[in-house]
Order: structure tokens, then sequence, then C-alpha cells
């Protein structure tokens, strides 16, 4: 897969980037992650990307023509599966959403700062919106680098043991039981019996008591999902 990123703090994502599972992806060459900095494409001598709005009002814009330089340059280059805009005003990143764009060969990700893009650029360009929440970000980048985690971590090969990803809380509209390690037992916390016996058959059982009892308490609207 690849993921071409449009930013205009392109350094704010150095580090997301490059440690942990997305760097080994990297390594591995199962993932290419390439940042466009905006400002390259920017209008006149100070390389403008933002301005007012029409009509008034507080905050800046991110210009139409800076935007369409670059996504068009970049559209000569490749295909692209999806052009997505990273935005609060959207429909929020779910599971769901993370594991269809794994399934993608080309992305491209717009971040979003200011008071946001102009309308034409999200009418013309961008074929998918999301938010990862209902707040406000200083700029989209923290926002893209969510994203990235979610779906790269799903690609077959970048973690070792596949079928934990698939064993991840939402998978199922539920929530992750709880788990434990060593010590069975610590400051008198022990770990439920049920887990000692090696009797897998009942232990799945048990976690599945878990995560919908879990769910219930906590995320009830996700069970009102699959009903």
């Amino acid at each position: 897969m690849r993921i071409d990123i449009i930013s205009i703090a392109p350094n704010l994502l150095e580090s997301p980037f490059n440690h942990s599972i997305i760097k080994r992806a990297k390594d591995k060459g199962l993932i290419e992650i390439i940042i466009h900095d905006l400002r390259i494409y920017g209008l006149g001598n100070y390389k403008q990307i933002d301005d007012t709005q029409y009509g008034g009002g507080a905050g800046m814009v991110m210009m139409i023509e800076p935007i369409a330089n670059c996504i068009k340059k970049l559209q000569l280059e490749r295909d692209y599966d999806e052009i997505i805009y990273m935005t609060p005003d959207a429909k929020t990143l779910n599971q769901g959403t993370a594991n269809t764009l794994s399934l993608k060969k080309n992305i491209l990700i717009l971040t979003g700062h200011y008071k946001g893009v102009d309308q034409r650029v999200r009418d013309k360009y961008i074929t998918k919106e999301i938010s990862i929440g209902d707040y406000v970000l200083t700029g989209g980048e923290l926002a893209a680098a969510v994203l990235v985690d979610a779906v790269v971590r799903l690609i077959p090969g970048v973690i070792g043991d596949e079928q934990s990803a698939l064993t991840d809380s939402f998978q199922d509209h539920l929530l992750s039981p709880p788990v434990y390690t060593r010590p069975s037992e610590f400051d008198g916390m022990k770990v439920p019996d049920i887990l000692l016996t090696g009797n897998f058959p009942k232990i799945e059982d048990w976690r599945s008591e878990q995560a919908h009892k879990r769910t219930k308490e906590i995320r009830p609207d996700l069970l009102d999902e699959t009903s």
C-alpha cells in the first residue's frame, strides 16, 4: 500500500511514522508513506496557501489553488482508490472503515488547518471525509497519523500475529474482554481460574461473555448497531 499525505506541517508526521509497527511495515516494504509539503504549491513569492473568508468571519481558509495543483500532480503519477479529507465535521472513524481502507492500494490524505479548506476542494476532489472524534485539533496531521496507524496494522504481514488484529475491540461490535499475564497472583489479586484451566473452548466462552458484559456496561451503543 502507498499512502500520500498533503500537509502544511510535514514535520509533525516524522515521529509517528518512524517508530514501532509502522516503521517495521515500511522496512518490510509493506507500506510506503510519502508526505507532501503543501507550501511548495503556494501562490506568489510568499507561497500563500490561505486567505480570508468570503462573507467575513474569524479565521483563515485554505485556498483551492495550491491544493488542486498538488492533487492534480499526484493524480498524474497514479490512481487513488480514495482521496480522504481529515476534518471534525465528518463521520467518525471506526473499525469497519479501517478494515475497508486496509484493502486499498493507493490512498491520498489531505490534512486541514485554520477554518478548513475551501468547500470546492471537498466538492471536486475528496471521495471520503473522516473525523477521529467530536473535537477540534490544531491541524489534521495527528488525525491522519491516527488513521494511518489504524489502517496499516491490518495489512497482512504488518503484525506478526495476524489473529491479534482480528480480535481487537470493535471487530465484532464488541469491546475486548479483560486480559491477564504473569504472575497469576499479585497483591492478593488473582487471575480468573478459568484462564488457568487449559480448557480453551470454555475460555473462549468466558471471553465472549466478558466482552458482551463490558460492551453493555461501557458502550451499549455498539450492541444497538448489531440489533
